[in-house]
């Protein structure tokens, strides 16, 4: 879906953009979704009033909020309102407006704790991984991916960003280009390493790309992002199962260390979490440690 608006309105958000990516290092995609939320606001901004960008009033941020809560489920607020309150901060930084107006830009209740993190069944996890046909370039290909995602928590853009050079085969070892930058050494287990060795052996088309995961098809160019997001959508189908996505292939990973014992420190290491409220969603079905915790009710009987 793409949204038009008015030209100098596009040069806010492009140069929006830029920052995001280059001074803040935010991903690829997390631009790409902030930059449609500026737009979409500034579209509707425009069908409500002709009147400049630099005259933005408080009463049309409230009024966009509203608009966007009738329409959005509310797990999608909150993106909806940091960007906009990052948008509206960067506007008055850049002297596009003369007010921080970020303050007027109503609040929504987070959920992010509100639901327990699911994670892929064993049996589903079993289906995705014999669904792919592995005497087939695809086949190779897709296990690989698939084994990344489940066995190390690997999310789609990493996978679409490892390069040859990124495995190290003599201390088993691989280099992951995380979030905003980040790089992370990883253990590279025999499974791992296995079905690896297999498509690049195997399955791998000769080109001249250095990533990893190369296209089925001419011309054999690294895949995107969202060809790796659609690599367990495609394998659910052929499995005749609903569907299951990478973030539910990294949540079976996150449940399966704590049910192993691992603490939630540990956790956030193989996950890569940047903070630790992040790996926090995971004490909730860490049921057993819970409950050394919670103290009886006054009154009651704890026999």
């Amino acid at each position: 879906m793409v949204i038009r608006v008015d030209a100098s309105s596009e040069a806010t958000v492009q140069a929006f953009a830029n920052y995001q990516s280059n001074e803040r290092g935010l991903a690829e995609r997390t631009v790409y979704n902030a930059t449609f939320v500026v737009r979409a606001f500034l579209a509707w901004r425009e069908a409500q009033t002709s009147s400049a960008l630099a005259a933005l009033q408080p009463e049309e941020l409230g009024g966009f909020v509203v608009h966007e809560a009738q329409r959005l489920r509310r797990r999608g607020m909150p993106t909806v309102v940091s960007t906009l309150r990052s948008y509206v901060r960067f506007l008055f930084v850049t002297g596009v407006i003369e007010r921080d107006l970020s303050g007027s830009i109503p609040p929504v209740k987070a959920t992010r704790f509100g639901a327990l993190p699911v994670g892929a069944e064993p049996a589903a996890l079993e289906a995705l991984l014999s669904s792919c046909d592995r005497t087939s370039v695809t086949g190779r290909r897709d296990y690989a991916v698939l084994v990344l995602m489940s066995r190390l928590g690997l999310r789609a853009a990493e996978i679409a960003r490892l390069c040859l050079d990124d495995l190290d085969w003599r201390t088993a070892e691989l280099v992951v280009h995380g979030k905003g930058g980040r790089y992370d050494r990883l253990p590279l287990p025999n499974d791992v390493g296995e079905c690896l060795a297999d498509y690049l052996r195997n399955g791998r088309p000769a080109a001249t790309s250095r990533a990893v995961f190369l296209s089925a098809r001419p011309p054999f160019e690294g895949m995107s992002r969202n060809a790796v997001v659609f690599v367990p959508r495609s394998a659910s189908e052929r499995a005749g199962i609903p569907v299951v996505g990478g973030h539910r292939l990294r949540h079976h990973l996150g449940t399966g260390l704590l049910a192993k014992g691992a603490s939630l420190r540990e956790v956030a290491e193989v996950l890569r979490h940047d903070q630790t409220t992040t790996s926090a969603i995971y004490a909730k079905v860490d049921v057993a440690r819970l409950g050394l915790v919670v103290r009886p009710f006054p009154g009651t009987s704890t026999r």
